[in-house]
């Protein structure tokens, strides 16, 4: 009897723990299937301080790796670059910074700073240098056009490759409506001209800024537009706006020499455009190609801010662009 009660004992231990064993495998090649996918790139967010001003910069990717120069346009900030930062750093050094006024950085009252093209482009090109960038790429959209290639006049043996989002180098690109009231403040700087604008940086044109001309709305974070406006609805923060509207003028006649730099320097050139832009339309893209022959050139079904609706046709376009065509 004792020597049957072993045995039941022992057969039902060892049926027990069998299915146990079997599965033993499975958590291994679970671990080594995580193992084997490489780890999400690590993003950091930075302050350096620029002619006492603090300046936030987004950063990921390797330090060794191709620099990668992310430029904003208006309203937003790096933020617009959230979501492709990400998928570039695997290999590139990514930085994204935000403009004094916008962002994360510091916004001095409009009457103690200077809100120009001019002064964005030197605050730029002073981060770069405090970061030791020698060479990079420049991605531009919008106010990041005449930012970079501002920087480019001033550099030009630093640029590696442009990737141009909506931005505009040529007189084509702003037969728009949408700039007729900010031409008549150009021509004349009285206050009823500047009052003139004060709508631009309404909730309702942010939010037509990334709803617009976009395929699928339903792609498109309301977290943008909120996020844009309770920045822009800072005390102050109206007047830094309109200021850079006023001076956005000042760049038309640096036209000429963007585009000398494009046919003096032929950089390795992506455009990808948001044809149903109602700010920087269609029209603005296609005269690269009159500099640059060899720019590639892709006309998307999107709006003023591709990356929000068009990202997963964007990111391997860039990165493909990249790994191709710039070098450190």
């Amino acid at each position: 009897m004792t020597r049957l009660l072993t045995s039941m004992v022992f057969a039902a231990v060892t049926l027990a723990t069998v299915p146990h064993a079997l599965a033993a495998p499975a958590p291994v090649l679970a671990s080594t299937a995580a193992i084997a996918r490489p780890a999400p790139p690590v993003i950091h967010y930075q302050t350096a301080t620029v002619d006492g001003v603090k300046v936030f910069y987004r950063e990921a990717g390797p330090a060794d790796g191709p620099v990668l120069l992310l430029l904003h346009g208006f309203p937003t900030s790096s933020h617009m670059f959230r979501n492709l930062i990400p998928l570039l750093a695997d290999k590139y050094r990514v930085i994204a910074p935000d403009y004094p006024g916008y962002g994360q950085s510091d916004a001095p009252d409009h009457t103690q700073f200077s809100y120009t093209f001019a002064n964005q482009a030197d605050i730029v090109d002073k981060l770069v240098s405090q970061l030791g960038l020698k060479r990079y790429t420049m991605y531009v959209m919008d106010y990041g056009a005449p930012i970079g290639y501002r920087l480019a006049l001033k550099h030009p043996e630093r640029v590696s490759g442009l990737i141009v989002q909506n931005g505009n180098a040529y007189t084509e690109g702003l037969q728009s409506p949408f700039w007729d009231p900010i031409k008549v403040y150009w021509a004349d700087r009285a206050q009823k001209n500047r009052d003139a604008l004060n709508g631009l940086v309404t909730l309702d044109i942010t939010k037509f800024q990334y709803t617009d001309g976009m395929g699928d709305v339903g792609r498109i974070s309301p977290d943008n537009w909120v996020h844009d406006q309770a920045l822009l609805d800072r005390p102050g923060n109206r007047d830094i706006q309109l200021d850079m509207l006023g001076d956005y003028g000042s760049n038309v006649p640096f036209y000429p020499a963007f585009q000398k730099f494009f046919r003096d320097y032929q950089p390795p050139m992506l455009i990808v455009w948001g044809k149903n832009d109602k700010i920087f339309p269609e029209a603005g893209a296609h005269p690269y190609l009159r500099d640059l022959p060899k720019a590639e050139i892709h006309i998307l079904d999107s709006g003023h801010f591709a990356l929000e609706d068009r990202l997963d046709v964007m990111a391997p376009m860039i990165h493909d662009f990249l790994d191709r065509k710039v070098t450190k």
